[in-house]
């Protein structure tokens, strides 16, 4: 007897699980592919063949059968099961080649390198995969019940994690054609009337070629002046540092030190400074721009 394929499903293997199967889950779920109440969890093979996806487990990677496993012999890459489920939704173009940089470089592949042993955990950092091992139940011997519920506590998590993560990827496209207007008529200073984040388009755009060297933008009810770093890479660097006669003075110190009324605080690392308007952070440009540093 012939199953027929169960649209719209996903199988995973049962017992613990891991980040990757988790966010490949979620990846289907959130972008239309799968429904939720249709993730079966097994190992069972007359089960997995009907279902529509198969991930983590069966022992075959083949997207155009999308069966996407990678613990055989026979697959050699460097992808976990969520890398490949990413790789699926930008070759099938459901996401764009930009959405599927951002969430590669900014979770899936993290979760690719752990999976396969290609990183080691850091003492003191905790990474995404390891949020998510806190999800598994801790007793080995946990009902199935148990690691099924724990399952899907984990993938809803990962969902509202990937509804904010693109959330935050449009609204950082909308402040990139802005940044690029901002770089083609400004130069020594990138200057925003409005606060956005700039970094990563500036840096998009070819900004490590640009001369900029400070930004200055709203900060809350202040503005501030900040150095611009040499590359993305090198983002808690600057290309020229604020004098080091401001570093780590606020309020009236740095008010007497800097001659501006305006003045509000300045890191000791002279990276950024705050000051109470933008002519304020204006005149600090000034000084700075003038201002012979060793």
């Amino acid at each position: 007897m012939t199953i027929g394929i169960i649209s719209r499903s996903l199988g995973t293997h049962d017992g613990s699980f891991h980040a990757d199967e988790v966010t490949a889950s979620a990846l289907l779920v959130h972008f239309g592919l799968i429904d939720r109440d249709k993730i079966v969890r097994t190992r069972e093979d007359r089960r997995l063949d009907a279902c529509d996806f198969v991930c983590d487990v069966g022992g075959f990677y083949d997207p155009s059968r999308r069966r996407f496993d990678h613990h055989q012999l026979e697959y050699t890459g460097d992808l976990s099961s969520a890398g490949m489920i990413l790789e699926y939704l930008r070759d099938e173009k459901i996401i764009s080649r930009e959405l599927f940089s951002y969430l590669r470089y900014s979770l899936v592949k993290g979760i690719d390198e752990i999976d396969n042993g290609k990183c080691a955990p850091r003492s003191g950092h905790c990474s995404f995969s390891q949020v998510i091992s806190n999800f598994v139940p801790p007793a080995y011997e946990a009902s199935e019940e148990e690691f099924n519920s724990s399952f899907f506590e984990a993938l809803d998590f990962v969902l509202g994690f990937l509804m904010r993560a693109e959330r935050k990827y449009h609204y950082l496209q909308k402040c990139k054609s802005l940044v690029g207007e901002v770089m083609n008529t400004m130069r020594e200073c990138l200057i925003f009337d409005r606060a956005m984040p700039w970094v990563e388009a500036f840096f998009e755009l070819e900004g490590e070629r640009h001369p900029a060297e400070f930004v200055i933008m709203p900060s809350g009810k202040h503005w501030k002046l900040r150095g611009v770093p040499p590359t993305y890479d090198r983002r808690m660097e600057v290309r020229h540092p604020l004098p080091k006669e401001w570093a780590g003075l606020l309020g009236k110190e740095l008010k007497e030190e800097s001659g501006i009324k305006g003045a509000v605080f300045c890191h000791k690392g002279r990276f950024t400074s705050v000051w109470e308007t933008k002519e304020d952070a204006l005149k600090a440009l000034k000084i700075v721009l003038g201002h012979k540093d060793d």
